[in-house]
């Protein structure tokens, strides 16, 4: 068990910051699901790659994640004084987000729902 009070804890955990740079996109307009084919394919890649990747990639989310790992990059360059050629994808998934309901007229008077589905994409990078 835990040493200290509930409250102590929690500020030790929050106290150690992480310095690695990250973009983060919220409330993107594509699924979980079909973000993650794209970021499995970069993850642990070097930018130059993942970008070429990303940028040749058909689906949808690439045009997101290629924008997401643009900003990385110059968060990097320009917050933490990193060299572009070192860096590679640490990290990168995509949690779920809200989910917008619409309704579907059906025949018969029926109404059918329609779920569009929201996600964070977050992207972490480090040096080699």
């Amino acid at each position: 068990m835990a040493k200290g009070h509930r409250a102590q804890i929690k500020r030790e955990r929050n106290a150690k910051k992480d310095t690695r740079p990250s973009a983060k996109l919220s409330y993107a307009r594509v699924s979980v699901q079909k973000a993650c084919f794209v970021l499995d394919a970069i993850r642990g890649k070097d930018v130059q790659t993942a970008l070429g990747i990303v940028t040749y990639n058909p689906r949808y989310a690439s045009s997101l994640i290629k924008k997401l790992l643009e900003s990385a990059i110059a968060n990097a360059e320009n917050n933490n004084n990193m060299s572009a050629e070192n860096l590679y994808v640490e990290e990168c998934y995509a949690n779920k987000g809200p989910t917008m309901k619409r309704v579907k007229p059906r025949a018969q008077g029926r109404a059918y729902r329609i779920e569009k589905r929201m996600s964070h994409i977050t992207i972490v990078l480090n040096e080699r």
